[in-house]
């Protein structure tokens, strides 16, 4: 498995530098790290007292990553889940906060683990995990990745605000669907034809 450090370099790239999409409820976003971030963490980068759209533009590469590797891998116990499942849970929850951590615990109920579906990350997931991963090593990590990709259809069909992100404007799968299929063997990743039927009904 890659470091935490390549991962979080990975995650900054397909992230891209700055857009401020008013579709998008982060709001202003470089790198990855939205606006409601930020000022969380109170970096005033312009030292003008307030956190605002200029400091987000103010952001650095660097200071991106820091904030994944700091706050969305090991504030909430990514790193303490088995590995096969660390680079895919982290991956989303930059892109989803907690509900990365709900899809990986819903799946986890349909394994017959026992844990609440809560968005956190505690001893009952981590061992829930650990479970799931010796009954199904295999297929856990592809198992993953298809419940996140339904997440987002699911998202994009009751907003659709949202469908551009899951498809381009050409057709194709969009930057939601690619980025959760990086993460999916080939054989269950989704045909042309098939992403097509699937989004047909967003015409």
């Amino acid at each position: 498995m890659q470091d935490v450090a390549t991962i979080a370099k990975e995650i900054v790239a397909r992230e891209g530098g700055f857009v401020n999409d008013r579709d998008d409820p982060g709001g202003a976003t470089k790198y990855g790290v939205t606006i409601h971030t930020m000022r969380r963490l109170g970096l005033d980068k312009t030292g003008d007292g307030q956190v605002t759209v200029e400091d987000v533009r103010r952001l650095t590469r660097a200071e991106a990553e820091w904030i994944f590797i700091e706050h969305y891998f090991k504030r909430p116990r990514i790193d303490q889940l088995p590995q096969v499942l660390q680079a895919s849970v982290f991956d989303m929850y930059v892109n989803a906060g907690a509900n990365a951590v709900k899809v990986l615990q819903r799946l986890l109920r349909q394994m017959r683990q026992d844990v609440s579906v809560d968005g956190v990350i505690g001893p009952q997931t981590i061992e829930a995990c650990k479970a799931a991963c010796i009954a199904a090593l295999e297929f856990i990590a592809d198992a993953y990745g298809i419940a996140r990709r339904n997440y987002y259809f699911r998202l994009a069909d009751r907003r659709p605000a949202s469908r551009k992100y899951a498809r381009t404007r050409a057709g194709g799968k969009g930057g939601w669907i690619k980025r959760a299929e990086e993460f999916i063997s080939p054989r269950y990743r989704m045909s042309d034809l098939e992403f097509s039927e699937r989004v047909e009904k967003w015409a």
